[in-house]
């Protein structure tokens, strides 16, 4: 099967609890995740909704979902997926 190398994920946060910074911190010691980048895209009064690009050598996927609800994120959709052999 093939390596997950970039996902890219609306996403939507509550305003309290960790930042995106924290996010993006907890995201990139995932196993097989190279790089984080996450973007807002709207702040409203109790959530913020974000794009979340993930890039890896080979990203688990079912790890960063985990982790995402743990944080309290929701993913809306997947907008983007890349693999390789």
């Amino acid at each position: 099967m093939g390596r997950l190398r970039k996902v890219v994920l609306d996403t939507i946060k509550p305003i309290k609890g960790p930042s995106i910074v924290d996010v993006a911190k907890e995201l990139s010691d995932t196993e097989g995740v190279t790089k984080v980048y996450i973007k807002v895209d709207e702040v409203d009064v109790g959530t913020i909704t974000m794009t979340l690009t993930i890039y890896g050598d080979d990203i688990n996927f079912e790890k960063v979902k985990e982790l995402l609800e743990n944080l309290g994120v929701v993913i809306h959709s997947i907008d983007e997926a890349e693999a390789e052999p």
